[in-house]
């Protein structure tokens, strides 16, 4: 495998861990407001916006969402190490902003 090709992979690998990555948030955000906020009376309406902490998750009462958050700070860890492990430029990382 040439060395382009062998790059091209690495950066198809860091594509597929992004769409994970961005998966499981969506999925442990969805698990809170089904569950928790469900239970805690919070309430939204149709165009609401909420921000919280990415630690938000390791305190989930439900160990799932917590077991997701684990999974996804490992793939952001290897994410990182493959990163800087390379020699990408910024360019050939835009997907990941």
């Amino acid at each position: 495998m040439g060395k382009k090709k062998y790059k091209k992979e690495i950066l198809n690998a860091l594509k597929t861990f992004g769409k994970a990555e961005h998966k499981i948030l969506e999925s442990m955000t969805q698990l809170m407001f089904l569950k928790e906020m469900k239970k805690s009376g919070v309430k939204f309406k149709k165009g609401d916006t909420v921000s919280f902490k990415d630690d938000i998750f390791d305190y989930s009462e439900d160990k799932n969402i917590r077991n997701l958050a684990k999974t996804r700070k490992k793939i952001l860890k290897t994410m990182i190490k493959i990163v800087e492990k390379n020699d990408f430029k910024d360019k050939e990382l835009e997907f990941l902003a």
